[in-house]
């Protein structure tokens, strides 16, 4: 594996035993041929899902475990991944297994192929997989996010998503802040982009979110990225003499 390989695949893990040793085999046959990494975050899990994932790294080469002391929620793990990734292109995918590795690849070579402004391509989920109460939540939180951010993302909480390593260290850091990427992309005056992408059954574990818990944080995280956008003064880009 290249020191600086051109892809980094950050994935978020907390009590994933189950799953994370099939997602890692899976994202290293997506990414056969090309030159990535793995970037694993454990989120101080309860179960074995470090020592499991830490077994793997003799069968892939590419694989990194990276270890929280305390347990500090999805976005900082991802936002750990992002800082130790190598690669210039960075891919998250949750860690429960649900999105498709497979998808990965045809996301990362869409934002390759795309001009500098273009800075993130984000999965839409399509059949989910998911109950229908968290399938209504979720349009609920989308159309009313959308609305009010004009993020253009109609499924912002995709885990699937591909952007560009420095134009995600550009924006301000808060909890939650994996489903507002596109709007605060966009605020940076960066172009964002969406593809649809395939969904899948949990296999094992459970979903660490309940729907009431996602729209308390939801309410007050809305209010406070409509806030970031009133404070936002872009200067069209910015030239040397």
């Amino acid at each position: 594996m290249a020191d600086t390989p051109e892809i980094s695949v950050v994935v978020p893990v907390f009590d994933e035993e189950g799953a994370a040793p099939a997602l890692a085999r899976e994202i290293a046959q997506a990414f056969a041929g090309r030159d990535f990494e793995m970037v694993f975050v454990d989120d101080a899990s309860r179960d074995g899902t470090r020592a499991a994932l830490t077994a793997l790294k003799a069968e892939i080469p590419q694989l990194r475990v990276l270890g929280h002391r305390s347990n500090a929620g999805q976005s900082r793990a991802i936002r750990s991944g992002v800082l130790a990734a190598r690669g210039r292109i960075v891919v998250t995918l949750d860690g429960d297994g649900q999105n498709d590795p497979a998808d990965a690849p045809g996301l990362v070579d869409r934002l390759a192929a795309g001009p500098a402004e273009l800075a993130l391509v984000g999965g839409e989920r399509v059949k989910r997989q998911d109950s229908a109460a968290k399938k209504f939540a979720s349009r609920l939180g989308n159309g009313v996010r959308r609305r009010l951010l004009d993020d253009q993302a109609v499924d912002t909480g995709c885990g699937l998503k591909v952007f560009r390593r420095e134009a995600f260290l550009r924006l301000p850091y808060f909890d939650h802040i994996h489903r507002y990427l596109p709007a605060l992309m966009i605020r940076e005056g960066y172009q964002v982009a969406f593809a649809p992408v395939n969904h899948r059954h949990r296999q094992t574990g459970r979903s660490k979110y309940t729907n009431l818990g996602r729209l308390w944080a939801s309410l007050s995280d809305l209010a406070g990225v409509m806030w970031l956008r009133t404070r936002s003064r872009n200067p069209g880009g910015v030239d040397e003499a």
